[in-house]
């Protein structure tokens, strides 16, 4: 059963259209790699689920619930209700200065959730554990490495308890050194059956660890399937001619 499904979404900066009726569904336990060139729409789309885009038409329903329908808005209690149940990872980890990793992991189950403050610094220190950085819960960010603050920024969504995790090129801004840790949280993210949609450069993590793969250009949804499909035979050209580009 589709745990997202995506609609004709619309949306344009003026005169240019960066999305153009963009229609796709996600099961529970898909980990779904958006690829595509700069330009293409990927972080568009990927944002407009979490509303941080407002999108002019189409459907976005989250768990049987929209976010928003044929262009129409919920309400803001029913978006905050269905955003919710996403975390969303971005590009540059966006963790607190003045925060240590703790803290930062913290803050949010405690002021917007209310959480009770012994089952919050318990559940810290688990998800610190499982992407192995009990030993930087006092570090402040400028003391980590930029992979250790995207794991740190991962690790942030995860104590939300969120259905679904987004990630907005998570290791883009990395060096390729530090790449592999990160993905590697990624992929025990997927064994553990974690819902992810990841618009992502890196094709070895789509092959190896996504079930299904989007290929987004110029505001279209060009080509969907499982990677093995798309990677080996793709059926457009538009297809080809990125993978050869990237993969070469």
């Amino acid at each position: 059963m589709a745990i997202i499904e995506v609609t004709n979404l619309k949306k344009s900066y003026g005169n240019l259209d960066v999305l153009k009726q963009i229609t796709f569904d996600v099961n529970k336990n898909d980990v779904v790699a958006v690829i595509g060139p700069s330009g293409s729409g990927k972080s568009t789309m990927l944002r407009s689920l979490v509303h941080l885009e407002k999108i002019e038409g189409g459907s976005i329903n989250v768990s049987g619930d929209y976010l928003v329908k044929d262009g129409i808005y919920s309400s803001p209690q029913e978006i905050k209700r269905v955003t919710s149940r996403m975390g969303m990872v971005f590009q540059h980890f966006n963790l607190f200065p003045h925060l240590t990793v703790k803290e930062n992991l913290e803050l949010a189950p405690k002021m917007v959730k209310k959480e009770p403050k012994s089952s919050v610094q318990q559940r810290s220190k688990e998800i610190l554990a499982k992407i192995g950085l009990s030993d930087r819960a006092e570090a402040y960010p400028a003391n980590l490495s930029g992979g250790q603050k995207q794991r740190v920024a991962i690790a942030r969504a995860l104590m939300m308890n969120p259905e679904i995790l987004l990630f907005d090129e998570p290791t883009s801004a990395l060096d390729p050194e530090l790449t592999g840790e990160v993905l590697q949280v990624m992929k025990d993210l997927a064994e553990e059956h974690m819902t992810m949609i990841v618009v992502t450069h890196e094709m070895g993590f789509a092959k190896e660890v996504a079930n299904k793969a989007i290929f987004m250009d110029n505001g279209e949804i060009i080509e969907t399937g499982h990677p093995s499909e798309i990677f080996t035979n793709p059926s457009n050209e538009r297809t080809k001619a990125f993978l050869n580009r990237g993969l070469k």
